[in-house]
């Protein structure tokens, strides 16, 4: 089955290999989860798993989630997520700690990136100033919005300021470089989405390179 788990970000670090080569990760607090729901193809036309992580007191959860948790007899949990398997092989009740995964192991860690609010189109998009001369009237604006009576219309898609940040993003093909059994911590080269505090969603690979 396809190895999952739900996550904490707690920050970045450094740590040194056999051969002295420091390694930049991520600690991720791994779990523990508990299988919430179980969905097989035979009663909802796909397998999937759903995970809970994160204890929660009943009054800030609404009446849809206390009637769902009721019906398993579990405790509530904050965050539920769902991870679609090949084969479901856990059962409602399983839990689901940082164990799933080992050293070696290529995952996919899915984030929300960190708002930053309205931005112009040179941080937003990469795109380079005008002149900062004193005689120039265009240092930061977002460049030529077309010809003009034809097609007299700005194109679809045009780079424009707007809000930046808040979005689903997956880093694929993260190494698990180092794993934590007692605090229930991962070890991850390289960076993943969103501030401290955030909610991931980690998974095996699905397109391990070789």
């Amino acid at each position: 089955m396809n190895k999952a788990i739900i996550g904490k970000k707690i920050g970045m670090t450094q740590i040194f290999d056999d051969k002295g080569v420091v390694i930049p990760v991520t600690a991720i607090e791994a779990g523990p989860c508990v299988v919430a729901q179980v969905k097989t193809e035979e009663t909802d036309g796909y397998n999937a798993i759903q995970l809970g992580y994160g204890d929660v007191k009943e009054k800030h959860i609404n009446k849809p989630e206390k009637g769902h948790f009721a019906k398993t007899k579990l405790t509530p949990k904050k965050h539920l997520r769902e991870f679609r398997v090949n084969t479901v092989e856990e059962k409602v009740g399983d839990e689901i700690k940082a164990d799933v995964f080992a050293q070696g192991d290529k995952i996919d860690v899915q984030g929300t990136t960190k708002g930053k609010g309205f931005q112009g189109v040179i941080k937003r998009h990469g795109q380079h100033r005008g002149p900062m001369g004193h005689g120039s009237m265009y240092h930061r604006r977002p460049g030529s919005m077309g010809s003009t009576s034809t097609p007299g219309r700005v194109f679809k898609g045009k780079k424009l300021p707007g809000h930046m940040g808040v979005q689903t993003v997956t880093i694929q093909n993260l190494d698990v470089v180092r794993v934590d059994l007692d605090k229930n911590i991962i070890l991850v080269k390289g960076s993943v989405p969103g501030p401290k505090g955030a909610v991931l969603k980690i998974r095996s690979a699905v397109k391990a390179s070789k």
